[in-house]
């Protein structure tokens, strides 16, 4: 009785992160992208994860999603290319950042390693300054890709 319980709270935080690292990005693309396409012009700006780069024990899921992120975003971009609309797409891909997801955990053992991993997190604010720049470039400019991470960490 035990192991199917903890085998439901695995599925139901595994659909969690289904449902918002990918559903999530394709309900958003699906709301943006035709105004875009009918302008023939636009941005998509995608937060994937280094996550989405670097696979660790125990993040199979979330790595995963974050994998579909980065495909997604690329997907996106050699379809718009090829259908000439000058729409960019940009997925950006953050390390450690201050956010509130230590507040939102609540399994022990994740929230032990988080603290850990937050203790060189960088500002929120470098992220938003990543995408800022990345609108700032001229419509002839795409960047495509980006991964910010504090120095000090290694994957």
């Amino acid at each position: 009785m035990i192991k199917k319980i903890l085998a439901e709270n695995i599925v139901y935080e595994w659909d969690k992160m289904i449902d918002v690292n990918i559903k999530g990005i394709f309900y958003a693309i699906a709301a943006i992208v035709l105004f875009m396409r009918e302008r023939k012009s636009g941005h998509v700006i995608n937060l994937s994860s280094v996550a989405g780069h670097n696979i660790y024990p125990g993040g199979t899921v979330y790595c995963g999603t974050k994998f579909a992120v980065r495909a997604i975003s690329e997907g996106l971009r050699q379809e718009e290319a090829m259908n000439g609309t000058n729409i960019r797409v940009t997925n950006i891909s953050p390390g450690s950042v201050s956010s509130e997801l230590l507040e939102t955990t609540t399994d022990p053992t994740m929230k032990a390693g988080l603290e850990e991993f937050y203790k060189i997190a960088i500002d929120a604010e470098n992220i938003a300054r990543a995408i800022s720049f990345v609108i700032e470039q001229p419509s002839d400019v795409a960047i495509n890709e980006m991964i910010i991470r504090p120095k000090k960490q290694e994957g």
